[in-house]
C-alpha cells in the first residue's frame, strides 16, 4: 500500500512539475474529469513544451477547456490542432460541410464516443464556439476511465473479455420529435449522409489508454451488440455499463461562452450535447485528431466488418506520456 501512495504522489509531483515548467495552469473542476487551462494563447506558434503540457493535462483530466481565445478562427485553430496531432477528415462520411473541420449545430443530445464505428478511433477532438443560444447549450462528458475503475473485480473480469460491435447506422440528431418541418428535413438530408457509406467494425469494450496505460470502456450509442450476447442480454448489459459511466459523478459540464475551447480525451470519455435552448442557433466548429486502434489488456485489436477508413485518418503511433511510463 505504501509503495502504491509513493508512486501516486511521484506522478503527482511530476505532473505539476511539467506544468510548471511549461508556464501553464491546470484548475482541476471535478474529482474526475473537467480542468481550466490557462496560460496559453492557441494558435499555430503556441510553444513545444505547452503543447507537451496541454497533452499531459489532456491525458490526466479527460476533457480541458481554454477561455477567452476570440482571437481564434477557423484557420489557427486548424493549425493549432495540427501542433496536438494529425487532424482527420471532418468525418468518414459527411463531407459536404468543407475538408477541415466539422460544423456542429444544434447539440448532440446523446451520449457518444465519436466516430466508434470505425477501426482508427480519433484520440481528441477540439470544439469552438462560434455561435451560442442566449441560454443553455451546454456539453457534458464523462469519464469512462473512472466508470471501469469503480466497477466490482466480478463484473470487470466479465467487460475485460467481452466485445462489442460498433456502426454509423444511427444518428443522434434524428432522435428529437419537438422540431418544426424545416428542421426535419435538413436532419433528412444529413441522416442520408450520415449513412451514404456502412462501416461497422467490432472493438473491445475495455481499451486500454495508449498514453497512460489505464483502462477505460468503449461504449456510445454506436453500439449495436456485444458479441456472443442476444439482444436482451445486450440491451441489459449495455444500460448496467453504460449508467455507470453517465453517473453524474463521473461527469463535467461546461456552459459556454464565446471565446471558449474544449478539448476531450476521446479515448476516455464519452459526451452530450445538451438541447435545452429551444430554437435558438447553437454553432460550434470541431477538428478531430487522428488515433489508434484500441487494444485491450491481452493486446488484441478488434477487426473490421464493413468500410474502409483509411481516406479518413492515418493511424497514429502513440506512445507512453512520461509520468504514466511503467
Amino acid at each position: 500500500m505504501t509503495a502504491t501512495v509513493s508512486t501516486s504522489t511521484d506522478r503527482d509531483l511530476a505532473i505539476q512539475s511539467i506544468y510548471a515548467d511549461a508556464g501553464i495552469t491546470v484548475d482541476k473542476l471535478g474529482e474526475h474529469i473537467g480542468a481550466r487551462i490557462g496560460g496559453v494563447t492557441l494558435g499555430g506558434d503556441v510553444p513545444a513544451e505547452k503543447i507537451e503540457a496541454i497533452r499531459l493535462a489532456l491525458a490526466v483530466n479527460k476533457a480541458i477547456v481554454f477561455t477567452g481565445q476570440n482571437h481564434l478562427d477557423d484557420d489557427s485553430q486548424y493549425a493549432f490542432a495540427q501542433l496536438l496531432g494529425d487532424p482527420t477528415l471532418p468525418h468518414p462520411t459527411v463531407t459536404s460541410r468543407g475538408d477541415q473541420l466539422l460544423t456542429i449545430e444544434g447539440a448532440a443530445n446523446s451520449w457518444h464516443t465519436d466516430v466508434s464505428f470505425v477501426d482508427r478511433i480519433p484520440k481528441a477532438s477540439i470544439l469552438r464556439a462560434v455561435n451560442l443560444p442566449t441560454w443553455g447549450g451546454a456539453t457534458t462528458w464523462a469519464s469512462t476511465t473512472a466508470a471501469y475503475n469503480q466497477l466490482p473485480d466480478s463484473l470487470k473480469a466479465f467487460v475485460d473479455g467481452l466485445w462489442a460491435k460498433h456502426t454509423n447506422f444511427y444518428d443522434y440528431v434524428t432522435n428529437d420529435v419537438d422540431i418544426d418541418d424545416t428542421d426535419v428535413e435538413r436532419r433528412v438530408v444529413h441522416y442520408e449522409e450520415f449513412t451514404s457509406k456502412e462501416y461497422q467494425t467490432i472493438h473491445p469494450v475495455v481499451r486500454v489508454h495508449p498514453e497512460t496505460g489505464e483502462k477505460t470502456l468503449l461504449l456510445g450509442h454506436f453500439v449495436k451488440e456485444f458479441i456472443g450476447l442476444k439482444p436482451a442480454e445486450f440491451s441489459a448489459v449495455y444500460q448496467l455499463l453504460q449508467n455507470r459511466i453517465i453517473k453524474l459523478d463521473n461527469t463535467f459540464r461546461w456552459n459556454w461562452s464565446l471565446g471558449d475551447v474544449a478539448i476531450w480525451d476521446n479515448r476516455a470519455t464519452q459526451h452530450y450535447g445538451v438541447a435545452d435552448f429551444g430554437a435558438q442557433n447553437r454553432k460550434l466548429h470541431r477538428i478531430t485528431l487522428a488515433g489508434d486502434v484500441p487494444v485491450n489488456a491481452q493486446g488484441r485489436t478488434g477487426e473490421v466488418l464493413t468500410g474502409d477508413a483509411s481516406h479518413y485518418s492515418v493511424i497514429e503511433k502513440p506512445t507512453r506520456l512520461a509520468p504514466f511510463a511503467d
